[in-house]
C-alpha cells in the first residue's frame, strides 16, 4: 500500500483530512529519538489509547508498534501550536470522562469510552457537513478524537509491525499484475 493510499484510507475512516500532513509531506517528518512535548506517562496513555483502538490479535497491536511514541513525536513535530493545544485538551477530556484517569479504566470501559468519543466525532463531522453543504471550511475544528484516530492508523500502518505483519509488505513492488486472484481473508498490500 502506498503512503498516498494510506492517507486516503485514513481520511475515509475518520471523515477528515489528516492534520499535520503538509509539514510531513514537505519534509518535516517526526524526528527519530527526538524530544516531544509529552511526558513518559502521557506517551504510555497514548499507547493504551492506541492499543484500545487497534488491539493485539494474531498480529501485533498498536502498542507493540510503538504508536504512542509516534503520536507524541508527530504532534510535537508536525502539528501547529493550535492543534497541539487541541490535542492536549482532548487527552485531558479523555481523563475527565474516565473519572480522572483513563489508565485506571478496565479494558471494556476504555473501549466503551473511545466508542462514545468516536460516535461524538462522527456526529460533529456530520453536523458540519449538513451545515456547510459538504464543504469543510478551515474555520471548522476537527474533533480531537478524529485527530487521535488518524494518528493511530497512520502510526500503526506505517510501522514495521503494521506494514509487515498486518499488511502484506513488499519493499520494492515487482512487476505489474492486473489480475491477481483474491483470496478471502488475506490482508491488503503495503510498500514504500
Amino acid at each position: 500500500m502506498e503512503r498516498r493510499e494510506l492517507l486516503k484510507m485514513i481520511a475515509a475512516a475518520t471523515g477528515a483530512a489528516m492534520i499535520g500532513i503538509p509539514a510531513f509531506v514537505y519534509g518535516q517528518a517526526p524526528v527519530p529519538n527526538g524530544n516531544t512535548v509529552f511526558s513518559e506517562s502521557e506517551v504510555a496513555k497514548l499507547d493504551e489509547i492506541a492499543e484500545t483502538i487497534l488491539p493485539r490479535t494474531k498480529t501485533p497491536g498498536a502498542k507493540d508498534a510503538g504508536t504512542g511514541l509516534f503520536m507524541a513525536r508527530f504532534v510535537s513535530d508536525c502539528y501547529t501550536p493550535e492543534y497541539q493545544k487541541a490535542f492536549r485538551k482532548g487527552l485531558a477530556d479523555i481523563d475527565k470522562r474516565a473519572g480522572g484517569d483513563f489508565m485506571s479504566l478496565t479494558p471494556q470501559a476504555r473501549t466503551e469510552l473511545l466508542r462514545a468519543l468516536d460516535a461524538e466525532a462522527g456526529r460533529q463531522r456530520n453536523a458540519t457537513d449538513i451545515a456547510t453543504g459538504g464543504a469543510n471550511p478551515k474555520s471548522v475544528k476537527l474533533h480531537y478524537f478524529a485527530m487521535i484516530k488518524q494518528l493511530v492508523l497512520f502510526g500503526y500502518f506505517t510501522s514495521q509491525a503494521g506494514a509487515t505483519q498486518a499488511l502484506r509488505y513488499v519493499a520494492v513492488p515487482g512487476r505489474y499484475d492486473g489480475d491477481v486472484a483474491y483470496e478471502p481473508g488475506t490482508p491488503a498490500w503495503a510498500s514504500n
